[in-house]
Parts: structure tokens; C-alpha cells; sequence
């Protein structure tokens, strides 16, 4: 099955980082999402980031890579419950893309066993989010 949403960023919490080089460095970020939709919820992500380049004037020109866990608590098409998801993903010119992967037996309630893979994007065209998943 597949279901979509929309999010928005409702936290960003990141430390200042550890500098590899001049223009790179790795941090870490707290943040959270309220997703609307078929999927429709809230998700709490703790992101580890390392800037390929960084531009502390204009942080839409940096690039990144990032992995993050993602809990989250809400529905997918109606069903309620929680589960974890992995986020790997990169922030390139303004956009990030992320390829998501439930984690096997992390779902309770509802969405228990729950198995899938899935993405996000945002950019200037919005945030969106899709899985597709088994149940």
C-alpha cells in the first residue's frame, strides 16, 4: 500500500558542529515534523549531519549528507500507532532528499508489523512524504 502526506517543520535544534576543514563540518540536529495526510502525525528525528560545504551566510547553498532515526506517532490511512523509521538522505541547492526504511518490528498498535521503505523531499515545490508499505 502507499500513503502521502505533507509536513512541516515545527522544531530545528542543531549544535554548531565539529569543523573537519575550512568550509565542512558534522552536527547534529534534533528536530520535529507535523506530517498531514494519509500519513498524519508527528515525528521526532535525530539527525547526524556532515557538510560537504558549508555557507554560513546562506545556508540554502550548503551540501549535505545526513542519517537520522525517525519515531514516529500518528496515522497511516487510518490506522494509529507509532514506529521507527531510517532516514538516510542529502541537501543539495536548496532541496533535501531523503530514502526512508521502516524498521522491522518497530511498529505498536495499528501499524504492528508494519514493514516498508519510502521518501521525502523539500524544495521550493513543498514538503512531501510517501510510504509504501505491508501491513
Amino acid at each position: 500500500m502507499k500513503a502521502k502526506g505533507t509536513y512541516s517543520v515545527k522544531k530545528w535544534e542543531e549544535d554548531a558542529g565539529e569543523k573537519t576543514a575550512s568550509e565542512q563540518k558534522i552536527t547534529k540536529a534534533s528536530v520535529e515534523y507535523a506530517i498531514s495526510g494519509e500519513i498524519n502525525g508527528k515525528a521526532i528525528v535525530e539527525y547526524l549531519m556532515y557538510y560537504k560545504y558549508f555557507d554560513p551566510n546562506d545556508q540554502h547553498k550548503s551540501s549535505a549528507t545526513y542519517i537520522g532515526l525517525m519515531g514516529f506517532t500518528g496515522s497511516i490511512l487510518g490506522k494509529e500507532g507509532s514506529l521507527v523509521i531510517e532516514d538516510h538522505g542529502t541537501f543539495e541547492n536548496g532541496s533535501a532528499k531523503s530514502t526512508l526504511q521502516i524498521i522491522t518490528g518497530s511498529g505498536t498498535e495499528e501499524l504492528k508489523g508494519m514493514e516498508g521503505t519510502g521518501y521525502y523531499s523539500a524544495d521550493q515545490n513543498g514538503f512531501q512524504i510517501e510510504l509504501d508499505y505491508i501491513l
